[in-house]
């Protein structure tokens, strides 16, 4: 894309960010306190159903003190990268009228000049009581600045119906449900051939679910995307991670072209609708679509298996999930802590799971049997979560990100060759660069 277009097209992103940010924030709501009394606070997130019964059974809870009225960002509306740059453009205005908000873990960096430190509100038996993986996330420099909301960790979904086509289901059903590895992967894409389905939707347009899928194909290969603050693209694992997101598209035409210009929830449809055999997701993809009621039949015939890896590589997968911080600029820091322990109770987190599969972040769902009696899947998914790598903790990685995802996107839809995709992105990177999307 040249530059010029390039500029056009991040007025333009500006401009609509700025409208949005006047109609869900500036603009008062229809719910203004009206009680006197009672403290109402705001809280800004993806308020998905779930979302909205924990947020009704506090207001149950705390009825004629607190009220909690939702801002809410959904998903379908806004990219991770769009909510990011909504919040980051709010919080500099200093105004209070957020209180509470969710962020994607690996913004905890960023978004910690603007939030209260929380070390002082929480003990270590509460912080000790969260899982370990969900808790490194919530830290920087030393200091607690958030609270897991939820976690999530990737994983890999098949169509158990159309497997079973091949004559030695048995064999691959097994070798899948271990993890394949992706030379395996490629060669069962090859005996697939025969059927004009699309193989393999994956999230590769330009945007944080890309940056997912490489870090992850990293790791596998036992290499960081950076090191003691060393960026590793000119590295042989960075080079076989994007050779291999390419192909997929380019040369072994296992996933479409359209997957470069696809976020989660379309590939999720896509996956549906064009009858795909396999698909990269998260673990809320049954419970978003089942919704559907003409989705229900083929998502019964949906199992989901821990991602592919490398031979001679490790499995893995990428971490995921949201953190809770209260803005530094807030006066209600009471009821925003109240609110956020009440987000942390197994109620909660119980509500959460139940309604739309976002993982609870409490060790007790994973370690006491009358839990995991209740919830056998939480067993599958505490394996993945044993073997899960995070992004990079870093201020900078939102820039890192933005600027890498796009050249990537680049290289997949053969835009750009592999080498000058990870040799440009390592410059702009490097020069500390502002791309301008």
């Amino acid at each position: 894309m040249k530059l010029k277009q390039i500029i056009y097209f991040g007025v333009i992103s500006a401009l609509v960010i700025a409208l949005i940010l006047m109609t869900f924030i500036f603009i008062p709501s229809d719910n203004a306190d009206t009680q006197g009394s009672v403290k109402k606070i705001y809280f800004a997130d993806h308020i998905s159903d779930s979302h909205q019964k924990v947020i009704d059974r506090f207001n149950e809870l705390y009825k004629g003190q607190i009220e909690v009225a939702g801002i809410n960002l959904p998903f379908t509306k806004f990219s991770t990268n769009e909510r990011k740059e909504l919040l980051a453009r709010f919080l500099r205005s200093r105004s209070d009228r957020i209180d509470v908000f969710s962020v994607d873990q690996i913004w905890v960096p960023r978004f910690a000049k603007w939030s209260l430190t929380l070390d002082q509100f929480f003990n270590k038996q509460e912080t000790n009581s969260i899982l370990a993986y969900a808790m490194q996330s919530c830290r920087y420099n030393d200091s607690l600045y958030a609270i897991p909301s939820y976690i999530d960790i990737s994983l890999m979904y098949y169509r158990d119906d159309l497997l079973k086509k091949f004559n030695d289901y048995e064999i691959l059903k097994t070798q899948i449900e271990r993890s394949i590895s992706w030379e395996d992967f490629i060669d069962l894409n090859k005996r697939y051939k025969q059927n004009n389905n699309p193989f393999f939707f994956f999230q590769a347009d330009d945007f944080e679910g890309l940056m997912c899928i490489f870090v992850e194909m990293m790791s596998s290969q036992g290499k960081e995307l950076i090191i003691n603050g060393e960026l590793q693209l000119d590295s042989p694992e960075a080079y076989k991670a994007l050779r291999l997101l390419v192909d997929f598209v380019q040369k072994y035409k296992i996933s479409p072209p359209e997957v470069t210009s696809l976020k989660e929830n379309q590939t999720y449809i896509n996956f549906i609708e064009e009858d795909a055999l396999f698909l990269r997701g998260w673990p809320s993809f049954i419970r978003d679509l089942s919704k559907n009621e003409q989705y229900r039949e083929k998502l019964s015939n949906v199992i989901k298996v821990p991602n592919p890896h490398f031979k001679n590589g490790k499995r893995v997968s990428v971490y995921g999930g949201w953190n809770l911080m209260i803005s530094k600029y807030t006066s209600n820091t009471y009821e925003s802590l109240k609110f956020i322990e009440f987000l942390m109770s197994t109620e909660a987190q119980a509500i959460m799971y139940e309604g739309s599969g976002y993982l609870p972040v409490s060790k007790i769902f994973y370690t006491e049997d009358s839990y995991l009696k209740k919830y056998p899947d939480l067993e599958f998914y505490k394996n993945l979560l044993d073997n899960g790598v995070h992004r990079p903790f870093t201020e900078n990685y939102t820039s890192i990100s933005d600027i890498l995802s796009f050249y990537l996107n680049s290289a997949i839809k053969g835009e750009i060759s592999v080498e000058m995709a990870l040799s440009e992105a390592a410059k702009k990177i490097n020069s500390e660069s502002i791309l301008i999307k």
